[in-house]
């Protein structure tokens, strides 16, 4: 298919920063929106030019090493000279695997072809940056998505065309149901938006739920031992064991400091008898049945993740929104103290159980609704 006319061409492929999204407590009352699901995985630009096919992260560094069986299907699938935004996802038996996604990340270029046969990812695309060489970020979202799914309407898997609904109920099913297939919540993109990069024009609806943890320690901010950058949280399973579930870690610096010198003394001889004290060894981080905060993961080497101990006796009530398994996806938000409430009474039982959904049913809503 040809370029609508007036649209500006493009050459050679260039870094395209992604638009961004910021969060909304609500779907959108007012005024003329796209609905669709928001997909938990690698945010990627496929640009398909000339012979090959390109992927590029959200940081602007390539992923085609990663996803090689994502490269092979861009370039018999896809048109030359178009550059589409979307996301990287791997789909288990429970619905999106964002741990399997994770595994990819990995340096040996024999074990990403293994995983690739394994476990192969696929693409869901949500916008059309170009078309037959034309750029087309500064037509409206509606009439993007239009060109969208006349591009992909005999798409085949591992390339995918998200769902869209411009039925306000029908957005507010989805973020009620589809949260069962793994997947984050719910965008709305106003109709008339263009394609911002790097710009928050979106809006993100995510569940939102809380949560009272152990207090059971915490990493140091990067400025120095004086100001806290996370605290680490814990709840304890049905066997009375304390697994680690995630962090917290949005405090103004003032707050940091002021944690430092609060939490003192449950640091001081904090490791004797702490229920996480023997896993401090790499080696004890890769095996056993605990989740542990001081592992690195490929997703994270790099980064220090060394980890301070606090004697357990504080516990906190978090935000989040979802769950990965048996921890926190993303990191937690810290709301209050909770001086009135044990450690012990602090357990998994507490947190919403959500009800499994198929990803097949949610590829049902694709075309326009």
């Amino acid at each position: 298919m040809h370029p609508p006319h007036g649209m500006r061409t493009l050459t050679t492929p260039a870094p395209i920063r992604p638009m961004l999204s910021r969060v909304a407590a609500a779907l959108p009352e007012q005024g003329d929106f796209l609905f669709e699901p928001k997909w938990d995985g690698f945010r990627a630009i496929v640009f398909r030019h000339g012979d090959e096919a390109q992927i590029q992260s959200r940081d602007l560094r390539s992923l085609n090493r990663y996803f090689p069986e994502l490269i092979e299907a861009f370039e018999q699938l896809l048109p030359e000279g178009c550059v589409l935004d979307g996301e990287i996802v791997i789909a288990g038996a429970k619905g999106l695997d964002f741990d399997a996604l994770q595994q990819r990340m990995h340096p040996a270029e024999s074990r990403v072809t293994r995983l690739a046969r394994e476990t192969p990812a696929s693409f869901v695309a949500f916008d059309l940056l170009a078309l037959d060489g034309a750029d087309t970020t500064a037509r409206p979202q509606a009439e993007r998505r239009m060109l969208l799914e006349a591009l992909l309407w005999q798409a085949s898997p591992p390339v995918h065309l998200t769902p869209m609904t411009t039925d306000r109920a029908t957005a507010q099913r989805w973020l009620e149901e589809f949260e069962g297939a793994g997947l984050d919540g719910v965008m709305a993109k106003h109709a008339d938006l263009p394609y911002r990069p790097d710009e928050r024009a979106m809006f993100k609806v995510k569940h939102v739920r809380t949560a009272d943890c152990v207090v059971a320690g915490f990493r140091w901010h990067k400025s120095g031992n004086d100001a806290i950058g996370s605290l680490l949280l814990g709840l304890y399973d049905d066997d009375g064991v304390l697994q680690h579930v995630g962090s917290c870690a949005s405090f103004a610096m003032a707050t940091r400091h002021a944690l430092a010198k609060e939490l003192a003394p449950l640091h001081d001889q904090a490791a004797t008898g702490h229920p996480w004290a023997s896993w401090g060894s790499a080696l004890q981080a890769e095996g056993g049945g605990q989740r542990i905060p001081g592992a690195q993961s490929r997703w994270s080497a790099g980064k220090n993740l060394a980890w301070e101990p606090l004697r357990i006796g504080r516990v906190c009530e978090v935000r989040y929104d979802h769950l990965q398994g048996r921890r926190f996806r993303h990191a937690a938000v810290f709301m209050r103290w909770r001086i009135d409430k044990r450690p012990q009474d602090c357990r998994f039982d507490q947190l919403e159980v959500v009800p499994p959904y198929a990803l097949a049913e949610v590829f049902r809503g694709a075309v326009t609704a």
